[in-house]
């Protein structure tokens, strides 16, 4: 099974047991705002996109792997985009509700930071957030992206259109 394995936690492949996981966490409407989604997902649909995950990320230019700390899965990041031409890769994050403010996402953003550097040579990792979405904005800066861009009433919201803002991390 493909991992990265820090200190503070451990990125690994989805694995068939997590489609009951991943349903819960793909179907709540509070992570739609971030993700994009706009209906539920099947468990069938889950299980099949499982099945269809390949880790060979020069193929398929993305990879989407479980946050697990000492054994408990408690989150999901995505890796996407990637251009191993241009060096760089948009990166996606998401704590279970029940498990966040306890510094699991900074660990593994700074888990795949060290990945794309050392493993992909990356020269950049890049993240589009909602001007409305503090927690994430805070969270970024404080992994050392920066704001780099803004994209005008982006999102649509039941109370209106909020702006996006582009994040980049470059390396040094």
């Amino acid at each position: 099974m493909f991992s990265i394995d820090t200190p503070k936690c451990r990125l690994r492949a989805i694995e068939p047991s997590d489609v009951e996981l991943l349903y819960i966490w793909e179907n709540d409407p509070e992570v739609w705002r971030v993700s994009g989604t706009m209906a539920p997902l099947s468990l069938e649909r889950l299980a099949r996109f499982i099945e269809e995950q390949s880790y060979d990320i020069y193929a398929t230019r993305q990879m989407r792997l479980v946050i697990d700390i000492e054994g408990i899965a408690v989150g999901s990041i995505d890796l996407f985009e990637f251009d191993p031409n241009n060096r760089r890769f948009g990166i996606g994050i998401l704590i279970y509700t029940q498990e966040r403010r306890h510094g699991y996402a900074r660990a593994a953003i700074e888990a795949i930071r060290q990945y794309g550097i050392e493993t992909l040579g990356v020269k950049q990792i890049w993240a589009s957030i909602a001007a409305d979405n503090e927690a994430s904005i805070s969270l970024f800066e404080s992994c050392g992206f920066e704001q780099c861009g803004r994209r005008r009433a982006w999102l649509r919201r039941a109370e209106g259109f909020v702006d996006q803002l582009e994040y980049q991390l470059i390396v040094e």
